[in-house]
């Protein structure tokens, strides 16, 4: 007698994981390089309308299959992972339908080339000749991408295409200038021919496309940047497993702005009488723009013998970290750090990026721009970056067995910002650079920077705050100068994930102190760091279950 189908066997998730990654690999072939799976490296995206449409529906059919996988068959673990990789599904779904990103913002399309294309540069993953060939296929299907660009995006928010056009004029220039420099010492002439020839046309194309948008896209943009309250909520939840409403973490986060603008204008106070007075006097101490890199390279330094010394983390083996100046395309950060995927064989080191000043701007904004890097600051920025934030978290995530937990497609920027943010204070709180009131204020203003733009960034999206009174909120609340702030309100239009660092840093210190309360004198930081980054990339509510138990509040 036959099984009827409520007694039939549930798929193994593990199959469905595998199968999965497999098809996000193949879809997005951008992130599977970024993932360290290279099988579809001489592809760019498909964002052709029927591509897009084709995508919405298999989304749902894995969300589908997925919820046809039992929960009574499978272990606690599992049960955590479907519930994580159920959500990773909608999230993409949500993203394609609701978001809607690729026809509202033609950014997509200039970071996805310019990644795409940096990846296959900065990393040694094949030979150079390999490289050069896949490059040269990605560029030859840079007009095709474009065009889908062209069909897609009609009416963008005007800042949108303004920051798109530079990103994609800093494309070109790392076309003409940055890849040449990369495979100067290739010696199969037929290979460079072709990706000369494949450079020329995508250069073609590129600037085809950049003036379409300054001629006819940028004068009939009349689109809102606003995701509106219930899709930022709701990406949220899908996102990030954050489920509180958008007031309460502005409720939250300005609590946590007020208690550290008065932990900055005490530490402030014991420089100087007038704490804004100290705060100009520690901006102007930072370093040339020609002694930048150098100045970072030995705060690295600094940072990794300190980490030697101190047990608060393990500190795992590496291929290094070359330091060097922010390309033209991605120059609206002021830092980043790019690193081998997760899953990659080979060893690489990876690329700590800092943005110096532009040339062509003129003596004040250059100063500007370095009082906001100064030694204080640039302090903070490593530590977030390297020591011990990105960098050895990845180091410790290239560790991790399970795909699913290993993977960058589902690591949640709160658990990722949130950790590297954690880390700019826990290292000082563990006693770096103890008595150097400069750099506990350094800190203290980067935290400030990131609970401005929690505040601003849901004010942006669920309410009607401009990006002017954005730019006046971090000059005031912040103390950034004009161009900085200015630079961190346009970004909170774009990308409104960056309203989780200040959260995650939150959710971290709350998931520590419950995991304290719990092990009692057992406890030992160093343990619960290394147990923390040895989970994965997961959001806060799995590491909370895995180490307090289910229950209790992410942020209270």
């Amino acid at each position: 007698m036959g099984r009827t189908n409520s007694q039939q066997a549930s798929e193994p998730l593990t199959h469905f994981v595998k199968e999965y990654i497999a098809y996000v690999h193949e879809t997005y072939p951008t992130e599977a390089a970024s993932d360290g799976v290279h099988v579809h490296d001489d592809l760019l995206e498909d964002f052709s309308r029927d591509a897009i449409e084709a995508r919405a529906r298999e989304l749902g059919g894995w969300a589908r299959r997925l919820e046809g996988i039992a929960i009574s068959g499978l272990t606690p673990d599992e049960v955590r992972d479907r519930r994580m990789l159920g959500d990773c599904i909608r999230s993409r779904l949500f993203a394609v339908e609701e978001i809607r990103d690729w026809e509202r913002n033609p950014l997509v399309y200039a970071d996805l080339l310019a990644t795409s294309v940096a990846q296959q540069v900065l990393f040694d993953y094949a030979d150079p000749t390999e490289r050069a060939r896949r490059i040269g296929s990605k560029l030859r299907q840079t007009g095709r991408l474009l065009g889908e660009a062209r069909e897609n995006v009609t009416d963008a928010p005007g800042l949108f295409v303004k920051i798109a056009i530079e990103s994609f004029e800093g494309v070109i220039r790392f076309i003409e200038k940055d890849l040449p420099r990369a495979f100067r010492d290739l010696d199969d002439l037929h290979v460079l021919g072709d990706l000369a020839d494949a450079s020329t046309e995508a250069v073609k194309s590129v600037g085809e496309y950049v003036e379409h948008l300054r001629e006819t896209v940028a004068p009939n943009s009349k689109a809102s940047f606003r995701l509106g309250q219930e899709r930022f909520e709701q990406k949220l939840r899908l996102d990030e497993g954050i489920n509180i409403p958008a007031h309460q973490l502005l409720s939250i986060a300005q609590r946590e702005l007020e208690a550290t603008q008065e932990e900055f204008l005490r530490v402030a106070a014991t420089v100087d009488s007038d704490p804004m007075d100290a705060w100009r006097q520690v901006k102007s101490r930072h370093p040339s723009a020609d002694e930048l890199v150098a100045v970072v390279r030995e705060q690295v330094q600094a940072l990794h013998t300190f980490l030697e010394r101190k047990p608060i983390v393990t500190i795992p083996e590496n291929a290094g970290l070359r330091i060097a100046p922010t390309p033209d395309f991605y120059r609206w950060t002021f830092a980043s750090l790019w690193t081998p995927g997760p899953f990659e064989t080979a060893s690489i080191p990876a690329y700590y990026y800092i943005t110096n000043v532009d040339p062509t701007w003129t003596s004040e904004r250059q100063e500007e721009h370095l009082r906001d890097l100064s030694y204080a600051a640039l302090w903070s920025i490593s530590t977030h970056e390297v020591f011990p934030g990105h960098f050895l978290h990845f180091e410790h995530l290239r560790q991790v067995t399970s795909p699913l937990r290993k993977s960058g497609l589902f690591a949640p920027t709160s658990f990722i910002e949130g950790w590297a943010h954690y880390a700019e204070q826990m290292i000082l709180d563990e006693g770096f650079e103890r008595k150097n009131t400069d750099v506990r204020l350094g800190q203290l203003s980067e935290a400030l920077v990131r609970l401005v733009r929690t505040i601003v960034g849901i004010r942006l999206h669920t309410e009607d705050l401009s990006v002017e009174q954005g730019v006046r909120i971090f000059r005031e609340e912040a103390f950034l100068e004009e161009g900085s702030a200015r630079q961190e309100a346009e970004r909170g239009t774009f990308d409104p994930g960056y309203v989780l660092y200040a959260l995650g840093k939150q959710m971290l210190l709350k998931l520590r102190s419950d995991t304290e309360e719990v092990q009692g004198d057992s406890f030992s930081l160093k343990r619960f760091h290394d147990t923390l980054l040895g989970h994965g990339a997961l959001p806060f509510w799995m590491h909370r279950s895995m180490l307090v138990g289910d229950g209790g509040a992410l942020l209270e």
